[in-house]
């Protein structure tokens, strides 16, 4: 064999072609995650405008409980029938006078006794608050279960509903019915 055949490889060559290939897998590396951070954030949905926001904001109350008359798509049954007053509208072109004009009416509220997501929790805390002899209702909002009581009535009467729920065991917090 001469020596012109024979490939001499010392430690010192096999060092530079591993320090090489490391580094040229830390720096592969590196570029895909860079790569791949751009590229989600191409992917992030566009600005959404002041119509579409407002489109996913809850409806009101009296909108809500409609699903527990059976008009609404859900049509879910509730503890106990909701009533909703029908609104009436006053004619705007006839003015009365000051002194004729009716007492404002006053707010009505309702007490809400638990938002979760967990559909087995909302059951539990209706059915305590219908043996306390509070009739409910649950309304599915956003993806979270609530349960209210039923019957709107004046802030007092609702603070006093409140403290008799707490005697029962059932937290409550209350919400103004629009």
């Amino acid at each position: 064999m001469n020596q012109r055949d024979q490939i001499s490889v010392s430690g010192q060559h096999i060092l530079w072609v591993a320090g090489l290939g490391v580094g040229a897998l830390t720096l592969a590396f590196v570029l895909g995650i860079q790569v791949g951070k751009n590229s989600a954030s191409w992917r992030k949905p566009a600005q959404r405008s002041v119509e579409e926001e407002l489109k996913e904001l809850p409806e009101p109350l009296l909108d809500q409980l409609k699903i527990f008359e059976g008009e609404g798509p859900d049509k879910l049954v509730p503890a106990a029938k909701v009533e909703a007053a029908p609104t009436k509208e006053e004619p705007k072109a006839e003015a009365k006078p000051a002194e004729k004009n009716p007492e404002p009416k006053p707010e009505s509220w309702t007490l809400q006794l638990i938002a979760t997501t967990d559909a087995g929790e909302a059951k539990r805390v209706a059915a305590k608050a219908k043996a306390a002899g509070f009739p409910t209702a649950t309304l599915k909002e956003k993806g979270q279960w609530k349960v209210r009581l039923t019957t709107p009535a004046e802030r007092a009467v609702m603070d006093k509903n409140a403290e008799k729920l707490k005697k029962a065991g059932v937290k409550s917090s209350p919400v103004k019915v629009e």
